[in-house]
């Protein structure tokens, strides 16, 4: 598998390229339904616009960064290397999505600058947690996708795997969000068992340990799944993409209620709220198993 952020040459679109790709399964998608299957619709659907907020971007610069960590040759890897990466990392982002920049377009003095110093205060966190100079990671920000036996596709990125010299496979996993820690392991280590499954399934080997790094904090949590454990989550995940299809049909998304509802950005077309959804389009057979880089960064 080849390293994602690897240049490629350019080709011509093809036929096969022009068409739509099949609908797949994410981890973010998954856990969206799960959540609050109203969510899935209206950003799988109706593909709702969503406002970032800063803590969001910063957590899109930070992967950003470290992923470039990796490309510095062991031994020149320090927490002043990849600080220095911020800023020009930040411009490649801003350039490329421009609306990004305008949550910036306040005016206030050092409101970019002490803004880059909190994200280095992420970088500074990671290297207490490993030293990156001691190992090679065999990808970051890798692009995964497996056909269940079932039919289910499943499609997601992965920050970093790790591979040891005996065939031992780590899933590392980078956590930069705010959400609350209760609610946000169990959103995260959904996500973990999802890759776990999806490597297991195209390699052969289910992955030695999942590892979830928490910046915010500096606390890392480990845990080792077994081949029985994945078999049911597949079907966990199977069940989820068959009551997504029902739901598609019919267009019964229904909002599902809790604490997460104050982060929402769709409270106006939400019943909950008071508010109304847009008209169903129609099941559009919509490819909501590619993951956005800021969902990546959560």
């Amino acid at each position: 598998m080849s390293t994602a952020g690897t240049a490629a040459e350019p080709s011509a679109e093809t036929e096969e390229d022009s068409k739509p790709r099949r609908p797949a399964l994410s981890p973010s998608r998954a856990s969206d339904f799960k959540q609050c299957p109203l969510l899935y619709r209206f950003r799988a659907v109706d593909r709702l616009p969503e406002r970032p907020t800063k803590a969001q971007v910063r957590g899109t610069l930070v992967h950003a960064v470290l992923e470039k960590l990796f490309t510095l040759p062991a031994g020149q890897r320090s927490p002043d290397q990849v600080k220095a990466m911020l800023e020009p990392a930040w411009q490649e982002l801003s350039a490329e999505r421009p609306e990004w920049a305008e949550l910036f377009a306040s005016g206030e003095p050092d409101e970019v600058s002490d803004w880059l110093a909190s994200a280095g205060t992420l970088v500074d966190s990671y290297f207490g947690l490993e030293d990156p100079n001691r190992f090679e990671p065999e990808a970051c920000e890798q692009h995964v996708e497996i056909e269940l036996g079932s039919g289910v596709l499943l499609r997601g990125y992965v920050d970093r795997i790790d591979v040891a010299p005996t065939g031992e496979i780590r899933v590392v996993d980078y956590k930069t969000g705010a959400a609350p820690r209760l609610i946000g392991e169990a959103k995260a280590m959904f996500q973990m068992k999802f890759y776990a499954v999806v490597l297991w399934r195209l390699r052969g080997v289910v992955p030695r340990q999942l590892k979830l790094m928490y910046l915010t904090d500096g606390q890392s949590l480990v845990y080792s799944p077994d081949e029985a454990e994945l078999r049911r989550f597949e079907r966990t995940l199977e069940a989820i993409w068959q009551a997504i299809l029902r739901a598609g049909k019919t267009g019964d998304f229904r909002p599902s209620p809790s604490k997460l509802c104050g982060w929402c950005d769709h409270q106006a077309h939400c019943p909950e709220f008071g508010g109304t959804p847009p008209e169903y389009p129609g099941w559009p057979e919509p490819d909501s198993g590619e993951e956005s880089p800021l969902d990546r960064a959560d």
